[in-house]
């Protein structure tokens, strides 16, 4: 009789998880833009003399579902060393002319992981070769992956350039998502998701290692004072682990923007070990008590101004609001836990307000985020944390 029950069951597992597997292959067919988006805002609203060519008005763009268009656009931004330069749309339709500037830079360096660079190429290389077996996209990816192994550091943390530059950009980086970018191609990769299947056993060890390095880096990066952990800064010193300075208006903070997909990253691993169940409920712990309740930012016309790279239309003030749902500052000052603002003098304020316009405007501030992670939360906390 149990024999009888259970043949049925494990027919309907099957069937579930090769529905699974159908509908994960599908979304194949379809370049997920979102991760190019970041690229593709710059590129389009702020201007950059340095750019190799500047996009025209009503720019015209290949459709999500034109995959090889698509991934022939990032074959050729690819640069010679496997990786890729920001602040592209990689979905914009170039011309003869604009497609021979770009050849023409093949042995430059400027490639990075800023602005979600790099692995969502190779991310995006891997699913399109997967649909169309075509080798060139194989080859973009394998070149990718390579890129990514070579850049580590030996502490497991990554730098927002690759080769390395003399400027802040040689800190091991968690603005914009560029470790958890990375993390999670090769966390598919180890996982032997589909349009990973070629991945040869030499790299595949390769891979492993990157990993868990990376994950030891991701650990021991987290902020703990007087014995408590708390979330993560947006970059710290390649060498000592410490927080440090990005931009001049980025400072060394506990910052739960770049925090997020850190701990969604890793409530991602399956069996999570006792540290990595510690870090994600101490970072649970951090977002719940840095919420800020009562407040909405709101954006407001103002007079136009143009500043260097952009033109302001608005402005931003922060408004009491008893309906408001819960929001959360980007930075938080290290020690104190203050909401933290600052200029592009590298001046630490702590109000909106006293941000100057440009930034004021122009950046990121507050973020609703954290919300994510607290919604989540339950879930992940019965699965692996299960009450005695």
């Amino acid at each position: 009789m149990k024999k009888q029950l259970l043949l049925p069951i494990l027919l309907f597992l099957a069937s579930f998880a090769s529905a699974q597997k159908d509908d994960y292959i599908q979304s194949f067919y379809t370049i997920d833009t979102a991760s190019f988006q970041n690229s593709a805002h710059h590129w389009y609203d702020i201007f950059d003399e340095e750019n190799i060519i500047n996009p025209v008005p009503n720019q015209p763009r290949y459709k999500p579902t034109q995959l090889k268009e698509v991934a022939d656009n990032i074959l050729l931004y690819q640069k010679d060393n496997g990786g890729w330069p920001k602040n592209y749309d990689m979905l914009a339709i170039l011309t003869a002319e604009e497609k021979q500037k770009i050849l023409s830079t093949k042995k430059d360096t400027n490639t990075t992981y800023d602005n979600n660079t790099t692995h969502s190429h190779i991310a995006c290389l891997a699913r399109v070769y997967y649909v169309t077996k075509d080798v060139r996209y194989k080859d973009g990816c394998k070149k990718g992956i390579e890129f990514i192994l070579a850049s580590q550091y030996n502490n497991g943390g990554w730098p927002q350039y690759y080769p390395l530059q003399n400027n802040y950009s040689r800190c091991i980086t968690y603005n914009d998502d560029v470790i958890t970018g990375i993390m999670n191609v090769l966390k598919d990769i180890l996982d032997k998701k589909p349009q990973y299947s070629f991945i040869d056993k030499t790299t595949f060890g390769q891979v492993k290692l990157a990993y868990k390095k990376g994950l030891d880096c991701i650990l021991k990066t987290q902020v703990k004072e007087n014995n408590i952990l708390t979330a993560w800064c947006q970059q710290y010193n390649e060498v000592d682990l410490t927080p440090a300075w990005a931009r001049k208006f980025e400072p060394p903070a506990i910052c739960n923007r770049e925090s997020v997909p850190v701990v969604l990253f890793l409530m991602s691993i399956q069996h999570p070990d006792t540290a990595i169940i510690q870090s994600i409920q101490s970072a649970v712990q951090w977002f719940d008590a840095s919420r800020i309740k009562g407040i909405r930012v709101q954006t407001i016309p103002a007079e136009p101004i143009k500043f260097k790279y952009r033109m302001s239309k608005t402005d931003k003030i922060v408004v009491a609001d008893s309906t408001a749902p819960d929001i959360w500052t980007r930075y938080y000052e290290l020690g104190t836990h203050k909401p933290l603002f600052c200029n592009r003098d590298s001046k630490v304020v702590y109000s909106l307000a006293e941000v100057q316009r440009e930034r004021r405007d122009g950046y990121g501030w507050y973020t609703y985020d954290p919300q994510e992670v607290l919604d989540k939360y339950a879930d992940w906390l019965k699965k692996w944390v299960p009450v005695k």
